[in-house]
């Protein structure tokens, strides 16, 4: 988050893990050479003889310390998503389309008639402390989303329409009585009851179940509002994957060695250090090898793309960088999303008009060789026919622009316009810190909406700390009209969780009865029928790119530098719950 989140799930992030991130997403446009030598990169290094032993330095790029929340249902962004990787697999291993399958730690049964879906660990998949994984693990997430204690984001729509849920999240019952463990805490088994059972359901990232689990016996005598801070969860957690935490430099590394508990067979590595690096100094540190695994920075292509002793893989991800528009509050008290009839942003013509003067494919093309494009719609190209070709989205056209807020009354009273109601109009732009580039990206979009007289203006005069700025969107900080943010999105693509009426995630706070209403028809019973459910996504698609409440924006080649010494490193969704298993030095 897999949904996103700025994180942006989410390997294989599950709907409920969400993750917020500052990268991009899109469709295919890209046409320079570069793209198009991104795209023919393999999604996998070559297959080679391994041997035992070695250290992996994993580069984490990020210009803030990570903020280290090591459990599944608490953490929010992708950076500790990434730093948590070599131990934190999830419950599901996936094909290449992220359908759940049974090779994977625990086995899933989907019961229409009776609607219930019943989880079982397989028997040998032990906690890195020796500790079989037990039914009470495979409960405990749902405690810890629905505790309004523990203040997760994760507790959604989508997992509240578990039995029992709702009473357990409003301090209404003791336990969740739509989890059932037929064999005791100590079995193996959760059953899990709905009143209705969602189309989404065998895809993994669905979000209406959880596809992690957390050690109960290590984390019970924690009290939920100390949870996120405890040093079980922050300085020595517990993951049943191949790789156990060694050692934790606060917001800098952690170091990894191989969990002998795990349950597919010895890690071929000796260690694994997850190291931060500035991204300034990414291209660098690939340059020189600092690093064993890093994520280029696409901007950095260039300086990189010749780098001796260096294989690359690549993917086009499940995500997009959006446009969003301020037009309502979060209600804590309702839990749930308000929108503004009066908000400034709320008017479709001044959105519309901000996004057609966006320059993407200029900036795209002058700062990150293609290798960022333009995206038309906020379902992804890579979902296949859940994408809607026929959106075309907000390509550039300064003229469109200027039309549109000629006819609905946003006049020019010298330099800027003003609001219909002849009002001065002022918009507070949030921005994120970034690379390098990011600056003049921010100004030169501000400089174009300048063009067409909107008097825009960055959130406090400056790029955001990546930390502040999630801290800010989520709190509704004052003064905030639009803003700029991407997504790493669930291998399901059902949109609710980030923008339904009691999406936390709907950081615009957009609620609308025919938003409502798409989304429950995309998630609804008649959308078993594929056929129904594509035709709901392109309804909703063609819905959200009229209104403009989000724009999206770009997608991005996740090229990946490995150090070509490695074997198993890959990034095909069938891979991502034992990529790190596999990595190893060749022979």
């Amino acid at each position: 988050m897999k949904k996103v989140k700025f994180l942006g799930s989410l390997g294989v992030v599950s709907a409920a893990a969400l993750t917020l991130v500052a990268c991009g997403k899109g469709s295919n446009s890209a046409n320079t050479d570069d793209s198009k030598k991104a795209s023919k990169f393999p999604a996998e290094v070559a297959k080679k003889e391994a041997k035992q032993g070695g250290t992996v330095k994993y580069a984490i790029e990020t210009d803030s310390p990570f903020t280290g929340i090591f459990a599944n249902e608490l953490y929010t962004t992708k950076t500790d998503f990434d730093v948590a990787s070599p131990g934190n697999e999830a419950l599901f291993d996936v094909d290449d389309d992220y359908r759940i399958n049974d090779k994977g730690p625990a086995t899933m049964k989907i019961d229409r008639k009776n609607n219930t879906v019943t989880i079982t660990v397989k028997k040998g998949v032990k906690w890195s402390d020796g500790k079989q994984v037990v039914a009470k693990d495979l409960e405990y997430p749902y405690e810890i989303m629905a505790n309004k204690a523990t203040k997760s984001q994760r507790y959604t729509s989508s997992i509240a329409s578990i039995k029992g849920m709702k009473e357990y999240h409003d301090g209404k019952a003791k336990t969740i009585s739509g989890l059932e463990m037929p064999d005791g805490e100590n079995g193996r088994t959760i059953v899990i009851h709905y009143d209705e059972l969602k189309p989404g359901m065998y895809n993994s990232g669905n979000g209406y179940f959880s596809e992690t689990a957390e050690p109960y016996h290590y984390l019970k005598k924690v009290r939920f509002s100390m949870l996120e801070s405890s040093d079980q969860v922050r300085k020595k957690p517990l993951f049943f994957g191949p790789y156990k935490v060694d050692k934790v430099v606060r917001g800098q590394s952690v170091t990894w060695s191989p969990n002998k508990y795990y349950w597919r067979g010895k890690p071929k590595l000796d260690k694994i250090v997850c190291q931060v690096v500035s991204n300034n100094s990414t291209s660098q540190a690939i340059k020189s090898q600092k690093f064993d695994v890093a994520a280029v920075i696409n901007s950095q292509w260039k300086q990189v793309k010749d780098a001796k002793n260096t294989n690359f893989v690549a993917k086009i991800p499940l995500a997009y960088s959006y446009l969003g528009f301020k037009v309502g509050k979060w209600d804590a008290k309702k839990g749930k999303n308000v929108m503004d009839s009066k908000a400034k942003m709320n008017n479709k013509a001044l959105r519309q008009a901000i996004a057609y003067a966006m320059n993407l494919d200029d900036v795209n093309k002058k700062y990150n060789s293609s290798l960022t494009f333009r995206i038309p719609t906020l379902i992804p190209a890579p979902f296949g026919d859940y994408f809607d070709k026929n959106v075309k989205g907000y390509p550039y056209d300064l003229k469109k622009a200027n039309e549109i807020l000629d006819k609905a009354g946003y006049k020019k009273k010298g330099k800027w316009r003003v609001q219909p109601n002849g009002k001065p109009l002022k918009i507070k732009f949030l921005a994120m810190q970034g690379d390098a580039t990011k600056e003049p990206i921010y100004q030169n979009y501000i400089q174009q909406w300048h063009k067409i007289g909107l008097n825009v203006s960055l959130y406090n005069g400056r790029l955001t700390e990546i930390n502040s700025f999630y801290d800010k969107l989520q709190n509704d900080a004052p003064g905030i009209d639009m803003y700029m943010a991407s997504w790493s999105l669930s291998s399901e693509p059902s949109p609710a969780d980030l923008y339904t009426e009691g999406a936390p995630f709907n950081f615009g706070r957009v609620v609308t009865p025919e938003n409502t209403k798409l989304l429950k028809n995309i998630d609804s019973q008649k959308a078993f029928d594929h056929k129904y459910r594509v035709e709901q996504f392109h309804k909703w698609q063609e819905y959200m790119n009229e209104q403009a409440f989000v724009v999206p924006t770009n997608n991005s080649y996740e090229i990946t530098a490995v150090n070509s010494k490695l074997t198993g490193y890959s990034v095909k969704p069938s891979d991502s719950n034992q990529q790190w298993f596999k990595v190893a030095y060749v022979k």
